[in-house]
């Protein structure tokens, strides 16, 4: 009795062993992908796209081979494919173990054609085992584009909404040199690519959204195209001049702006009108012994905001500055940070904030403006008529009507879907308490000139 038993654990053994490594034959065999459509975001052409990839499982107790796996468009197929480390538009005969899985891993390479908008090109893979075919979509959307490695601007240069311009290692803007860039045009930086300005910059979006300038990194496939830092920032050098930025947006970089410096004339080193500044890992605005004048702009979700270090001449009017921590950026810093020292040396600070919020999430951070003076320069910080988050006033800046900790009551914010409104509700304390002058907001409507709001929206 006991051989019989042993007789049958060994049959049973060598049956499972014999059954793992035969192939199943059958068209009901079971098989099954991760995904069954591959999409690639905005791929612009001649750069190709980042590599996506999907997985197909042999979901049987014995081995499965695929007769092969292919590219229905072959060689002139706008997607290349590697199989298991295997680069070819086809690979047959591939031996899958039983309850295994295989990679296959998808590079969408957009050829140029005429034309300034969007178009898609479609494939698709397919997957042929035991007589039988399975299909993976592939889509990718490709766009034309003005494409600029080391560009260096020498002479006056405008910039048009034809084609979106892609710049690869560096933009550089030349001393007595100026580059426009006209409503509607969309710039996309490679993650190394910074803009360099010696010369002048200016900027001039329109009200729409779809005429506003855009800066951004040139990853626009998710996740990547809301990660910070996907590329340097804009830089204002020394002898930079006359710069201004109207309706511009600038979004997802390490540094958004940074200025160096006065100007060398009478007019502030930039002029930044209804603009957007998010994302940016590091500093939205830094500017060191520089010169700003900003209206109606929404500096948020930085590390730093706003850094004027140094001293240097600045005017922030009905700007909204402000951080929520989510799981890019934490909200570790105050949202403004004013001083007349670097810490090493030092100059004389001029800075005005009218009708402007300061606010920051959480209790981490208790005073969201933080100053530091040098008695040793100039120290001249006013704050008139401003909503913001503080615990502690500072004695070495001048204040005058200021709201002190209220919740600014903003229309919605949701970090964990990373969206974020700052317009304000009904019930915000920050309506109707500003002083009169600047005539619109940031969307362009007309302000209450007498009961104006703080901050860069106007309640409608």
């Amino acid at each position: 009795m006991k051989l019989l038993l042993g007789i049958s654990l060994l049959a049973i053994i060598l049956f499972t062993a014999c059954s793992k490594n035969s192939f199943i034959n059958s068209p009901d065999a079971k098989l099954s992908v991760s995904v069954d459509t591959l999409k690639f975001d905005t791929v612009f052409t001649t750069v190709g796209s980042v590599t996506k990839m999907f997985k197909v499982f042999n979901d049987n107790n014995q081995k499965l081979r695929l007769s092969s796996i292919a590219l229905a468009g072959g060689t002139a197929s706008p997607f290349k494919i590697n199989i298991n480390g295997t680069a070819a538009t086809q690979v047959n005969n591939i031996e899958l173990e039983a309850n295994d899985s295989l990679y296959v891993f998808v590079q969408a390479n957009i050829n140029p054609i005429t034309g300034n908008l969007p178009f898609v090109v479609s494939d698709s893979i397919e997957i042929n085992y035991n007589g039988n075919i399975r299909k993976v979509q592939l889509q990718a959307w490709g766009q034309n584009a003005h494409f600029m490695r080391d560009r260096e601007v020498l002479s006056n240069e405008v910039w048009n909404n034809d084609l979106p311009y892609v710049v690869l290692g560096y933009l550089y803007v030349h001393p007595q040199t100026t580059l426009t860039i006209n409503k509607g045009t969309r710039v996309y930086f490679h993650a190394d690519a910074p803009a360099i300005i010696d010369g002048t910059l200016q900027v001039n979006g329109a009200v729409d959204t779809v005429d506003r300038v855009y800066f951004q990194g040139d990853r626009l496939d998710e996740p990547y195209n809301a990660y910070p830092a996907a590329w340097p920032g804009i830089f204002f050098r020394s002898g930079s001049i006359n710069n201004y930025m109207n309706y511009a947006v600038v979004n997802n970089a390490h540094q958004a702006i940074a200025l160096e410096n006065p100007a060398t004339n009478s007019n502030p080193k930039l002029l930044l009108q209804q603009t957007v500044i998010n994302n940016a890992f590091d500093a939205g605005i830094l500017a060191v012994n520089s010169s700003v004048n900003a209206v109606n702009c929404l500096i948020t979700n930085t590390g730093r905001n706003i850094v004027l270090s140094k001293g240097g001449n600045y005017q922030f009017t009905h700007c909204t500055v402000a951080s929520y921590g989510n799981n890019y950026i934490q909200h570790n810093n105050p949202v403004l940070q004013v001083s007349n020292t670097d810490g090493v040396s030092h100059a004389a600070l001029q800075a005005t904030f009218t009708n402007c919020i300061f606010w920051g999430d959480g209790g981490l951070i208790e005073n969201e403006v933080a100053s530091t003076k040098n008695d040793a320069a100039a120290f001249n910080v006013t704050f008139n008529n401003v909503l913001w988050k503080m615990k502690a006033i500072p004695n070495n800046i001048t204040t005058t009507g200021n709201i002190i900790t209220q919740q600014p009551e903003f229309d919605s914010i949701n970090t964990s879907r990373h969206y974020y409104n700052y317009r304000l509700k009904e019930i915000s304390p920050a309506i109707a308490n500003g002083s009169a002058g600047i005539i619109i907001d940031l969307d362009g409507k007309v302000r209450n000139t007498l009961q104006t709001d703080l901050g860069c929206f106007e309640k409608q």
